[in-house]
């Protein structure tokens, strides 16, 4: 999502009138191409038709289904999503905010307010996208390690030689074999729980 390249823009909106005064502040910018949604149903079908960069959702008075489906349907893990209500619905922000949503807006949404608003739920979807990026890459190594000590106190158990030298035989196997220490560890692990 190149901030400096035109930008898909999906707008949720059932009032035509509201809809057209989102599409002038949005075509002030320059930057963007809007696509106007009236009509909610099969709205996830609708917005991963156009692929948009962003969507923006204003709703008067949600309810917490209408919220709910709002948001699955948007695909806020997939893409920044703004969300515009009219009043302060009690508990339903921290609900959007949960889901993914990465900007919800009370009051409403105000032309003059969307240029910033929308930079705003971008770069907090793109630094939420990184966080969640590196949780998994360290639950990846965490499990990997420790798949690698098992293999190491199969190894020991089994030949009766020390950590040091279990580790030195899986990573001279895996360098042998071209594979990486936690998939040969994998595979042992694997084939140990076969055999015994």
């Amino acid at each position: 999502m190149d901030m400096s390249a035109r930008l898909t823009v999906i707008v949720v909106e059932e009032d035509r009138d509201r809809a057209l005064a989102i599409i002038d502040a949005l075509k002030a910018t320059d930057d963007c191409d809007v696509v106007v949604i009236g009509n909610s149903s099969g709205l996830a079908r609708k917005i991963a038709a156009h692929a948009p960069d962003i969507v923006l959702i204003d709703i008067d008075n949600p309810t917490r289904d209408m919220m709910e489906e709002l948001t699955l349907a948007s695909g806020p893990l997939d893409r920044p999503v703004a969300m515009f209500v009219s009043g302060a619905a009690g508990g339903l922000a921290q609900a959007a905010i949960e889901s993914g949503v990465s900007a919800y807006v009370v009051d409403g949404l105000s032309p003059a307010r969307i240029k910033p608003i929308m930079d705003t739920a971008i770069a907090r979807f793109r630094m939420v996208r990184q966080m969640r990026s590196e949780l998994a890459e360290t639950r990846r190594a965490l499990e990997e390690r420790k798949v690698i000590d098992r293999a190491k106190g199969l190894l020991m158990k089994a030949k009766g030689i020390n950590e040091d030298a279990a580790y030195t035989l899986l990573r001279k196997t895996a360098m042998d074999q071209g594979r990486r220490v936690a998939d040969v560890a994998e595979a042992l692990v694997t084939a140990s729980g076969l055999l015994g």
